[in-house]
């Protein structure tokens, strides 16, 4: 079995279109068709099941893909075990993180004592991290914790505030604090039900009897503020970030009964070997997030 074969089979497993998985891998449609079934003879089961113009994943290429996962996943970890014996001159870090306004300070000194190492930074839900995690698509993660899963290891870093972001003009920005239920009859602006900040705050009003209806649900944060800074609705989202938006037709008001808190993370799979820039950009974290207080 030849490792470009699952690199065949995997682009079609995402794709489930051989035309476009072809053109992704920058082959002929033919060569694609033929090397899948090449790989089929090998394993001697049917990996995607053609029904009439659309092809399904079949069970064995469901199994197939779970391995596939972990033999990739070892070979980015060879290279990165490998890539040590370079240090810190050279490397790339994926990082996923639902909020990546309170990282810029971190990445820069990171940036200026590690100049080679290249950074990718993606914002996600909690969940979207968790998952490409365990894909081995990230190194680590930024998100809310808890997270309950046996793979991954937490490390806390700081307690993160939920407050009101209203504007100015808003009767409720005269308030140094607000009720959450004295918000369930003006109009709110949230994010979509997959984020953990969403879940938590109905978690909250589910407790007070009543869940929010929000006029609008989108991402990302700014798009939220944006509303808010027109007198259109108010939203909820965490104190840093509606601070760093330095908005001035904005107002944050502290949410008292209940008060909101979540606490932050790094989160990164138990079992990955960690390279010495990911080691390095978590000392760097940890360090820089040691005297917030929000």
């Amino acid at each position: 079995m030849e490792l470009r074969h699952l690199e065949y089979f995997m682009t079609m497993y995402k794709e489930l279109h051989f035309t476009k998985a072809a053109e992704k891998l920058g082959i002929s449609q033919p060569t694609l068709s033929q090397q899948i079934r090449i790989l089929e003879s090998e394993v001697d089961a049917l990996l995607f099941d053609r029904v009439g113009k659309k092809v399904l994943v079949t069970q064995a290429g469901e199994i197939l893909y779970q391995h596939c996962l972990q033999i990739f996943g070892e070979l980015k970890q060879a290279h990165t075990a490998i890539g040590e014996l370079q240090g810190l001159e050279r490397g790339s870090l994926a990082v996923g993180c639902s909020g990546s306004h309170l990282l810029i300070s971190s990445i820069v000194k990171f940036h200026t004592r590690y100049p080679g190492i290249k950074f990718s930074i993606v914002q996600l839900s909690t969940e979207e991290i968790k998952e490409k995690l365990l894909k081995n698509e990230l190194d680590i993660g930024i998100a809310f914790l808890p997270l309950d899963d046996l793979q991954l290891a937490t490390l806390y870093l700081y307690a993160e505030e939920l407050c009101l972001a209203v504007c100015k003009k808003n009767e409720l920005s005269k308030q140094k604090s607000v009720n959450l239920d004295m918000l369930k009859s003006i109009p709110i602006v949230l994010l979509p039900p997959k984020y953990i900040i969403r879940q938590f705050i109905d978690h909250a009003t589910e407790e007070l009897g009543f869940l929010f209806n929000p006029i609008i649900e989108m991402m990302p944060f700014e798009h939220l503020l944006e509303i808010v800074g027109r007198n259109i609705a108010v939203t909820i989202l965490p104190r840093s970030y509606i601070n760093s938006f330095a908005d001035e037709r904005i107002q944050t008001v502290s949410i008292a009964n209940p008060a909101m808190k979540k606490e932050m993370g790094l989160i990164y799979r138990k079992d990955r070997f960690l390279s010495a820039a990911t080691d390095k950009f978590i000392e760097e974290l940890v360090l820089g997030f040691k005297d917030f207080h929000f």
